[in-house]
């Protein structure tokens, strides 16, 4: 078929499927044809698969390939699920249009027979993930498999970018564009803020070419108000209060998403739901990662049939596969982010020209003002932008025992290759040289220990692996995704259910109940790594809790809810949202002030248990934890003394048992007329403050865990044999002290100080919010009672000290209290 045929086959699949072709999708056709690569922003659900697959098969027809021999289309998602849903979609369009064509994929999920058929003869488009990229570039015939490589399309390339993920796809196309200059490559983006950043990075600076999709597609988003909101709202008090009416919204669907922010919340939601609706069973389901890929697929299937009225899930659903029948996106608590947002309701309308529809559920009064701030972002499409890694060590380590397996490679050609890479851009000879040094002999601490001379230059300065044992065990570890070591969870029976992370099954003992895969389990033992449960007869268990810190609210959508507040102050309550939290706020006015983008609210309070002092800048609570301690610090260098610190996404509270002049401290703030060594807004000597205020030590050693396993430095076992999480904290921790005291210059080292102060407690959005703060007006206020936003604080620091019962106790008695004080 040449390429005015393929065309016009095109044009006809086209109109049989009754879809309009975009002036987007031709955009793409006409830029591939050419040659050029580019990025393709859209709406989820636009069209952008067929835009870029069918730009392959036009570009397969103008080489003449009727029957392309040999890898052309290697397309990179970063979910496995959405392998499965994107074979489908590529099947079906080259089933008609190209059906010499074969497509096939290489993920964790690909079976050894299949793997083994590719291994003797490519599809002419592969699907995969970048951790099996990766293991396909560390086999020796990895050029000659990717010889006729033409086009490389990646997929949700907003969700990879701002990861190791995304630095890990950055290294391979720089291995694959080494090999074949000429290749064209694409990316597939949506709900991104920084647009001409995301090219850059895809493709080099200033290179390829952008082309955005209709981006009008209408978004709805409205807010489930409660029927009764607190006045003293504090975290998820409002929680399962909202069980009615989101079963209520359920029902008038025939299919929804809920989606919940963490897999313990899923669990508990699908849990209270079917209680609720027994008749619901079968037709409602639970879906996160942790659950067996039986069970997942079988979820997804059931979505795609409209067999399910309701899925309840996590962000395990957030990508682009492909749910048709689903009508309403129901978001469980604050989604933290536009960008979160826009995702989760494009999976209800996933067609051009639907409508999309997400309905916020608050879990406490406090989130309606973030969903009447959302609404408007949503509205203005202001998108928050995705950060790029820096140059991470770990992720360049891996890569260059990969590249030794897969050929091997000079050093001097692979460090210009490398530096083609966007996040490599600035490394230096000397960090270059470090990285070398550091595969070839673990560095200066580990040069005694042959297991760390992973890479060996020859007679002819090519650097390969020495061993096969060395490269199996590299494969085994290859992947930047890092969480606790896992075990299977399976019936007595023998069926599987998922995975939990060891350090909940072994708080569990025998006869312990436990909330898992919608089911109450009762643990009965472990062995080899295998936590067998049976079915228990009790209505209720533990819930299976996972790791992972709570996600901070953005700072579009902090911004956003101060803008709300500011009208807010000015008795301008805009929407239904802000109309239900009124009563909320006209009693913050009343006792204390509105914080808004233009005034930083401080309020002091005494009581029994000592000295208060709140403080709202709406910076997210990685930020008011750094905020938080960097204060205390600040303070106590001139006044000894120690704090409590309790945070949320709104502000922080400091508690001292001794009097403080908290009036003078932020008063002056901006000023040095306190007597403190650097004012409280100062940025400067802010990274020593930072490190000082903090247990630095202590967080860089857990951030080093992560480091040292992407690096290689931590085996985690062979298959069947774990090595338990124990193990492999004392494996890291050990690293870390030979490291600190004998090889201080580690780039590793430092790398995990700098993603704790980058990503833990985001000190570039630190500094920015000091600069910020520094702008505001203060306005101090000496409060007789805890506020409406100091109450919420409160309980957040009770609650790291109080059992559920005795918590409950003590919020029902101030509740009281202040429910009588607020009455006028």
């Amino acid at each position: 078929m040449s390429k005015s045929q393929m065309a016009r086959a095109i044009d006809d699949w086209f109109v049989q499927r009754k879809w309009k072709v975009f002036p987007f999708q031709r955009a793409v056709w006409r830029a591939a044809l050419a040659g050029e690569s580019g990025l393709l922003h859209a709406n989820t659900g636009a069209g952008k698969t067929y835009a870029v697959w069918l730009a392959a098969l036009l570009r397969g027809a103008l080489a003449g390939k009727r029957k392309a021999s040999g890898l052309r289309v290697l397309w990179i998602t970063p979910m496995r699920a959405l392998a499965a849903d994107t074979q489908r979609a590529l099947e079906e369009a080259k089933a008609v249009l190209a059906p010499g064509w074969t497509v096939g994929a290489r993920t964790g999920d690909t079976s050894s027979s299949e793997r083994a058929r590719q291994s003797r003869a490519m599809p002419s488009a592969l699907i995969t993930t970048p951790e099996s990229l990766s293991l396909l570039l560390s086999h020796a015939a990895a050029q000659t498999q990717f010889a006729s490589l033409d086009m490389i399309i990646i997929d949700e390339w907003h969700e990879l970018m701002g990861s190791k993920r995304g630095v890990q796809v950055q290294l391979a196309l720089a291995r694959l564009r080494h090999w074949n200059p000429q290749l064209v490559v694409w990316g597939l983006s949506a709900t991104m803020g920084n647009l001409a950043q995301a090219q850059d990075v895809l493709l080099g600076e200033g290179k390829g070419t952008l082309v955005e999709g209709d981006l009008k597609k209408e978004i709805r988003v409205d807010t489930l108000i409660p029927a009764n909101v607190s006045r003293f709202p504090w975290g998820g008090h409002l929680g399962i209060a909202m069980l009615q009416p989101v079963i209520n919204e359920i029902e008038a669907y025939n299919a929804t998403l809920v989606f919940t922010n963490t897999r313990s919340q899923s669990e508990l939601w699908y849990q209270n739901i079917l209680e609720a609706r027994p008749d619901w069973a079968g037709v409602i389901a639970l879906h996160h990662g942790s659950l067996d890929r039986e069970v997942r697929e079988w979820v997804e299937n059931g979505l795609k049939k409209g067999e399910l009225k309701a899925v309840i899930c996590t962000a395990s659903l957030d990508l682009g596969v492909d749910f048709l029948p689903v009508e309403r996106v129901l978001q469980i608590g604050s989604a933290k982010g536009i960008a979160r947002l826009l995702q989760r309701a494009g999976r209800s309308g996933h067609a051009p020209g639907r409508v999309s529809r997400v309905t916020l559920v608050p879990t406490n009064s406090l989130e309606l003002l973030e969903a009447a701030g959302a609404k408007h972002a949503v509205a203005a499409r202001r998108i928050e932008g995705r950060l790029v890694p820096n140059k991470p060590f770990d992720v360049l380590v891996q890569h260059l025992v990969t590249v030794a397996l897969g050929g091997g490679f000079r050093s001097e050609q692979l460090y210009e290759e490398v530096r083609s890479a966007w996040s490599y851009r600035a490394l230096s000879p000397e960090e270059w040289q470090w990285a070398l040094d550091f595969v070839a002999r673990g560095g200066q601490s580990l040069i005694a220990y042959p297991e760390y001379q992973r890479v060996i230059a020859d007679d002819e300065g090519v650097n390969r692996v020495p061993s096969v044992a060395l490269g199996r065990r590299h494969r085994m570890g290859i992947g930047t995704i890092v969480s606790d070591s896992t075990m299977q969870v399976k019936y007595m029976s023998g069926g599987r259910i998922g995975s939990v992370e060891e350090s909940f099954i072994s708080r569990l003992k025998a006869g312990d109940h436990f909330l898992f895969g919608g089911r109450i389990l009762e643990f009965v033992r472990v062995h080899e790594m295998t936590a067998f449960v049976k079915r228990a007869t009790g209505a209720r268990g533990a819930v299976t809790r996972w790791q992972g810190a709570k996600m901070p609210m953005s700072s579009e959508l902090a911004h956003a809810a101060l803008e709300e507040l500011r009208h807010a102050a000015q008795s301008e309550f805009r929407g239904p949202e802000m109309e239900a939290i009124r009563p909320l706020l006209e009693i913050q006015q009343r006792w204390s002030a509105l914080p808004t983008i233009d005034t930083l609210v401080v309020e002091a309070m005494t009581s029994r248990e000592g000295y208060h002092l709140f403080m709202y800048p709406f910076a997210g609570r990685s930020v008011h934890m750094g905020l938080a301690s960097l204060f205390a610090y600040r303070i106590a260098r001139v006044q000894p003394i120690t704090f409590s610190i309790a945070i949320n996404d709104y502000g922080f509270e400091l508690l001292a048992a001794e009097p403080v002049d908290w009036a003078r401290a932020f008063l002056a703030a901006s000023e040095n007329v306190t007597g403190l060594e650097v004012p409280l807004f100062s940025t400067e000597l802010l990274l020593e403050d930072v490190l000082a205020s903090l247990n630095a030590t202590q967080l860089s050693q857990q951030r080093f865990r992560e480091v040292a396993r992407i690096a290689g430095l931590v085996f985690q076992g062979y298959p069947g044999q774990p090595k338990s999480t124990r193990q492999i904290q004392a494996s890291s921790s050990l690293f870390f002290e030979v490291f600190r005291k004998h090889d201080a210059a580690n780039l590793l080292l430092t790398q995990a100080q700098r993603e704790v102060m980058e990503q833990e407690l985001e000190l570039t959005r630190l500094r920015d919010t000091l600069i910020e703060l520094h702008g505001r007006g203060v306005a101090f206020r000496e409060v007789k009672r805890a506020t409406p936003f100091g109450f919420a604080l409160m309980v957040e620091r009770f609650r790291e000290k109080l059992s559920t019962e005795k918590l409950s106790d003590r919020v029902g008695r101030m509740l009281r209290e202040l429910e009588k004080a607020a009455v006028p």
